[in-house]
């Protein structure tokens, strides 16, 4: 008897939820201007001290944070635009926004920062780099200026995640994962310039200079291939978290109604959205208003017990058990739960 649900409504609670993803998202907003204004500052520090001193590791931490500050835009962007209540185009919202400009500040960090920076580092070693005492010296300068910054962006951004109870869950948003990784990869890459153009000045060989650039380069495009690897998978439809979905199957399991639970899809729609999809075999001998009741009740008692659950879908079916768990949601493969 196939018995398909329109959403469950909100839970009473969401109001207090969305006030406090409002607030994670204000504190968010501040790292991500932060990081803006450091990077900005920074670029043009580090371009005015690279063509000046012709560095070529100076030229690719300049091109590090051109590629960061846009990438600060494209967050921005995500946090503004991810926020938009649902309507009749995008009926699920637009929660997967901060996942799209996130893919793109990955494909910025790679192709202005990472293939620059690698570019940058070859032609130091095929053409070489005459870079006088002064030159050395106003570069160094520089990168110590822009270590602090972005140290200081850094810690800003640190100070967040421990705001949100530290670990991986407080990384989970796409914008702050960025950040953080933006100021890492900044700070290790200024470190690696400093190193080179130090020893370039105390040996005269530039193949340290070019050898900083091209390795920055690399970490550059690692860091962008793991940020859109996780950006990819978020748009493409990833399921809920193993232990969000097993809590999900052990609740349908336990209601005194349900036979059986014959499959169990999630798919996250945003930040903290989470579509659920059950098919469920329910005991015999009840009609169409009691099975109607006991929907609308499970999926108020699913809504309840997990906020995140903004969409719950019921399908009442009679197939049998042994046909459902050839599924991939029933035998818990990628694209199930």
């Amino acid at each position: 008897m196939p018995h398909d649900e329109a959403p469950q409504d909100r839970a009473p609670d969401d109001g207090a939820r969305n006030k406090a993803d409002g607030k994670a998202d204000r504190h968010t907003k501040v790292t991500v201007w932060v990081a803006l204004a450091a990077n900005l500052v920074i670029a043009v520090a580090k371009a005015a001290g690279g063509v000046i001193a012709g560095s070529p590791a100076l030229l690719s931490e300049a091109a590090h944070s051109v590629a960061d500050s846009l990438n600060e835009v494209f967050l921005l962007a995500a946090l503004r635009r991810s926020r938009r209540p649902a309507d009749r185009r995008h009926p699920f919202g637009y929660g997967k926004e901060r996942f799209f400009w996130s893919l793109l500040a990955a494909v910025g960090i790679f192709v202005m920062g990472g293939c620059f920076s690698v570019w940058q580092g070859i032609e130091a070693l095929r053409e070489g780099a005459d870079e006088k005492l002064s030159g050395y010296v106003a570069g160094l300068i520089v990168l110590g200026v822009a270590l602090l910054a972005e140290g200081a962006s850094l810690l800003r951004a640190l100070h967040q995640v421990r705001q949100q109870g530290g670990g991986l869950g407080a990384l989970r948003d796409p914008a702050l994962r960025t950040v953080v990784a933006e100021d890492g990869t900044a700070v290790l890459g200024v470190t690696l310039a400093i190193i080179g153009m130090a020893l370039h000045m105390v040996t005269g060989q530039v193949v340290w200079e070019a050898s900083a650039s091209m390795a920055i380069g690399l970490l550059l495009v690692y860091v962008a291939y793991r940020l859109g690897r996780d950006a990819r998978d978020q748009l493409i439809g990833e399921a809920a978290d193993p232990e969000l979905s097993g809590r999900i199957r052990s609740l349908l399991r336990a209601q005194p109604e349900i036979d059986s639970v014959e499959a169990l899809f999630t798919m996250k729609l945003g930040l903290d959205s989470t579509l659920v999809a059950a098919r469920i075999d329910l005991v015999p001998g009840l009609d169409s208003e009691r099975v109607e009741e006991v929907s609308m009740r499970i999926k108020a008692s699913l809504t309840r017990t997990f906020p995140e659950a903004t969409q719950v879908f019921l399908d009442v079916t009679d197939r049998p058990a042994d046909e459902a768990h050839e599924s991939p949601a029933a035998t818990g493969e990628r694209g199930g739960a």
